[in-house]
């Protein structure tokens, strides 16, 4: 048995997730007067991302179900203790994420959210799922929030939140990750700047697409 797999976690993800899959009219609606083509370059914008991600502030924007397994995976596989996350939203994949730190033994969850709102659901999530003790929920700017007071060593990294800012934020947290730490992107198709970046062992990387929205990337000793 797992922290993952049995209350109070299981029966809130299982909320969450049926609460994200009702979702999709909003999200549909949200973005009506929008061509993919200008949500793509929304997405890929380093400052017009705040247009895109404010008109979503009521959205969970979780991770697939298998995308959360795999984090719950990757964390227990590698024996993390300490990790950070770009994008807090609902906080569904920092329920993985911190289920894995429980069982695991404990450790340290840095997460950053810039929608007051979110922040707010996330952190009740949180302590519904018992695991509020692991997690350290940051508002505001990622670039600032996630530019101080991390830990010495970093062993996995997720990146979930705005695209474009996928680079900075790895520059961010880059000398404190251990050789061998994971590195998850969400949706990094939308970062062909982070790709090139992860994808050339001369940056210090091994990296591979995953399933069909995730880049998983080693740091190279």
């Amino acid at each position: 048995m797992t922290t993952l797999t049995t209350a109070p976690l299981a029966p809130l993800l299982e909320r969450l997730f049926a609460e994200d899959d009702a979702a999709s009219a909003a999200v549909t609606a949200a973005m009506a007067d929008l061509s993919e083509e200008e949500q793509a370059r929304l997405m890929r914008s380093k400052t017009a991302y705040l247009d895109f991600y404010g008109r979503l502030r009521d959205v969970p924007l979780a991770v697939s179900r298998e995308t959360g397994a795999l984090l719950y995976m990757l964390a227990r596989g590698c024996g993390a203790r300490t990790i950070v996350e770009f994008g807090t939203s609902f906080g569904i994949s920092t329920l993985h994420l911190a289920a894995a730190l429980r069982d695991n033994g404990g450790g340290r969850l840095i997460t950053s959210e810039f929608e007051s709102a979110k922040v707010a659901r996330a952190r009740e999530n949180m302590v519904a799922g018992g695991l509020i003790d692991l997690v350290e929920i940051r508002e505001g700017d990622a670039l600032q929030t996630l530019g101080i007071d991390l830990p010495e060593t970093i062993d996995l990294l997720l990146l979930d939140g705005a695209k474009a800012l996928y680079p900075a934020i790895l520059s961010l947290v880059e000398s404190r990750l251990r050789p061998g730490a994971l590195i998850i992107a969400d949706d990094a198709d939308y970062s062909p700047s982070y790709l090139a970046r992860v994808r050339s062992p001369a940056e210090g990387y091994l990296s591979t697409p995953f399933a069909e929205d995730v880049e998983l990337s080693m740091r190279l000793g």
